[in-house]
C-alpha cells in the first residue's frame, strides 16, 4: 500500500469511528505465512485511546475488518491495554 493510499484509509474508516483522534505511525515488520516463509513488509500501527465500551470494541472491529478487506491482509495484530491519559 502507498502512503496516500494508507491516508485515505485513515480518513474514510479510521476518521469516522474515532473523531476524536489517533496516532499512527510506519514501522518494518516481520511476519511468517502459513506456509513456513518469512516475509518483511512495512507496517502501520494505529493507536486508538478510548473509553473501552462495547461500541468503540466493535468500531474497531470493523476498522481491522476493512483494513483486512481493503488490503488483502490475511490478518491484523490487535494489542489492547488500559492506561491513564490527561491532556
Amino acid at each position: 500500500m502507498t502512503a496516500e493510499e494508507w491516508e485515505i484509509f485513515l480518513d474514510d474508516t479510521v476518521g469516522p469511528e474515532f473523531p476524536e483522534g489517533m496516532t499512527s505511525w510506519v514501522a518494518t515488520g516481520r511476519w511468517e505465512n502459513p506456509a513456513g516463509v518469512a516475509k518483511r513488509e512495512t507496517s502501520h500501527l494505529l493507536q486508538l485511546a478510548h473509553d473501552g465500551s462495547q461500541e468503540k470494541d466493535r468500531a474497531v472491529r470493523r476498522i481491522i475488518q476493512r483494513y483486512k478487506s481493503r488490503f488483502q491482509q490475511e490478518a491484523v495484530m490487535r494489542i489492547r491495554s488500559q492506561a491513564c491519559r490527561s491532556f
